[in-house]
């Protein structure tokens, strides 16, 4: 059994015994709310951090963590729920001591900050938290910008001051796929992969403030009422640093790679080079109509990925000339198109090989190929 099956089971066999205690419970003045800002990791759900709300009473003996980040990896079609974005994610609660525990033994930063609030204020988050827990609200359609772990916590701790105290510092001046790049440093293959899946939405100003380590650092300045949200910013655990080099894991490796294709001249390794790219496309196709997600939708990329690279092999295959000229000459000129769109973007320098190499390769089918007029004589 999951981990996260114990838990649910845990839940709903606790939830008699806790649903009175919780929310009959009476903070003490001298209890405490925080924000919890986890640190990054490896893996493809930890890539960009992690947010919690904790609430501690001595007095009361509470310790608790309210945590919106759940999701059950054994749900039935889990990869098909989650690309086409109607996975369901879910609050618990966990003891804080466990929680720090497991984010230790993951070498995972923690940062604490305590929020500023009333004692009125704090008894209003904890009853609305435990409502959302101990109902159907604990259950949330998962969207990777507007609806995760940080904006919900974001948005309960927002109803309890009363407006829109926490957001995005204006103006705004960055987008979406530049605040996600640098995350991605140390891992270029992630970075490629999740540059190539997103679409316009992450070029856009990042009007949303969704990621973990974004809202510690607006929290930083955030005031409320001519006084600072924060009162105390603590380190709880610094995660020892990983070595980060990797030979082949970075964009040296992979450029050299991509290049080594015009180097060799050879149209099987072309063909080979555009199947894949063709093959992306029809993926990055599919999933722009099938997926909910507005980050994957109406993808620019497919210019680049292009379908249409799979016919033309169909008619390479065919030793057709002169439809493998046309449709090499129509895949320059999307890349054409391609690179007006991106010229400005984050993104350019990721996909330069990529550029050189479809250019230059086209160029050649598209040479070879094309009809010779015949000479009258």
């Amino acid at each position: 059994m999951s981990r996260i099956r114990l838990v649910i089971l845990f839940l709903s066999l606790a939830c008699p015994l806790f649903k009175g205690f919780s929310q009959s419970a009476i903070l003490s003045d001298s209890s405490k709310v925080s924000i919890l800002t986890i640190g990054t990791a490896n893996e493809s759900h930890t890539l960009y951090g992690h947010t919690a709300i904790r609430i501690f009473d001595a007095q009361r003996g509470l310790d608790n963590i309210y945590n919106f980040g759940y999701f059950d990896f054994d749900t039935p079609y889990f990869l098909a729920k989650f690309v086409k974005g109607d996975l369901q994610y879910f609050v618990a609660t966990d003891a804080y001591p466990g929680f720090e525990y497991n984010y230790r033994q993951e070498n995972r930063s923690i940062y604490e900050q305590v929020l500023n609030l009333t004692t009125v204020q704090k008894q209003k988050l904890l009853d609305e938290l435990n409502k959302t827990l101990y109902s159907d609200e604990r259950f949330y359609t998962y969207k990777f910008i507007d609806k995760n772990c940080t904006t919900m916590v974001i948005d309960k701790i927002n109803d309890v001051l009363g407006s829109k105290v926490i957001t995005t510092k204006k103006p705004v001046t960055i987008t979406y796929r530049e605040i996600l790049n640098p995350y991605l440093e140390n891992s270029f293959f992630q970075k490629l992969g999740i540059n190539i899946i997103f679409g316009p939405k992450t070029d856009k100003k990042a009007e949303v403030l969704f990621l973990p380590l974004e809202l510690m650092n607006v929290l930083k300045t955030t005031t409320y009422e001519g006084k600072p949200l924060i009162s105390e910013t603590k380190t709880i655990f610094e995660a020892k640093p990983e070595k980060a080099f990797s030979f082949w894991n970075n964009i040296y490796f992979f450029s050299a790679l991509i290049l080594l294709v015009v180097v060799l001249k050879n149209n099987k390794v072309y063909a080979f080079y555009f199947a894949i790219l063709g093959l992306l496309g029809v993926f990055l196709s599919l999933v722009g109509f099938y997926s909910l997600h507005e980050e994957v939708r109406w993808n620019y990329n497919v210019l680049l990925f292009n379908p249409t690279l799979l016919v033309l092999l169909y008619f390479y295959k065919k030793k057709n000339r002169k439809w493998i000229s046309n449709l090499s000459l129509f895949n320059l000129a999307c890349i054409a198109i391609y690179l007006v769109i991106i010229i400005n973007k984050a993104q350019l320098l990721l996909f330069m090989a990529l550029l050189i190499t479809s250019t230059i390769g086209l160029a050649r089918f598209a040479r070879k190929n094309r009809k010779i007029k015949p000479v009258n004589g």
